[in-house]
């Protein structure tokens, strides 16, 4: 099996390298630090699966996700992030990730994962389930799931107090185009006002993450 570890840090991805050892023998492991290294590896050699963190630095993680899986539509990729799953997995699944993980989670989790992945299907976490499970029960769901990344982006950016003139020219993109993407948000998330959407990022802990680290950074819509 080849593997291909993409994280900023060095010992995160000796760790990783370790447990997978443990599993798979005859494992064959390559490293990326940034995203520009993980695409060229991506391009460039065979791989049987990618673990990768979201959270490197530059354009948004879950745009390298989507061109990780543009290039490669059949190359499982499992998310391995600091971030709870209640904030980013749904998110990661629907850009393409067969799994997503925290990196508190156990050796055997991250083995059966890999396993779980390399015949082919998605490895959903007993806790995601049991909130999945909640959410089709009770009829609840957190809006800001339905939002585009792109969208989720800008909603972000405007919950940190950002106007849209800043926006725009932080994205290198129109003041039209972000008020367009601003009234689409409101409307997805059934909100009338940048102050709801303040209250609302709150709420869900997703101001914070995105500060902390560039989970959404400026990439490709």
């Amino acid at each position: 099996m080849r593997a291909l570890i993409v994280d900023d840090h060095r010992v995160v991805r000796r760790g990783l390298r370790e447990v997978l050892c443990e599993g798979f023998p005859d494992l064959e492991v390559g490293e990326a630090a940034n995203q520009a290294e993980a695409l060229e590896e991506i391009w460039n050699h065979a791989w049987d699966i990618v673990l990768l963190d979201i959270g490197l630095p530059g354009r948004s993680g879950f745009d390298l996700l989507i061109d990780i899986k543009q290039a490669r539509p059949k190359l499982p990729v499992i998310v391995i992030s600091m971030y709870p799953e209640e904030n980013f997995a749904v998110r990661a699944i629907k850009c393409g990730a067969s799994s997503y993980l925290t990196k508190d989670a156990a050796s055997d989790e991250l083995i059966k994962a890999v396993q779980r992945v390399l015949s082919g299907a998605k490895y959903i976490t007993a806790s995601l389930g049991e909130q999945l499970a909640r959410d089709v029960e009770t009829g609840d769901h957190k809006r800001h799931e339905t939002l585009s990344n792109r969208e989720f982006q800008v909603m972000c950016m405007l919950a940190a107090g950002q106007t849209v003139k800043e926006i725009a020219g932080e994205l290198c993109l129109s003041v039209k185009t972000i008020s367009t993407y601003r009234t689409r948000i409101l409307e997805k998330m059934q909100l009338t006002s940048n102050a709801d959407l303040m209250r609302y990022a709150a709420r869900h802990k997703l101001i914070n993450l995105i500060e902390e680290e560039n989970i959404l950074t400026p990439g490709v819509s």
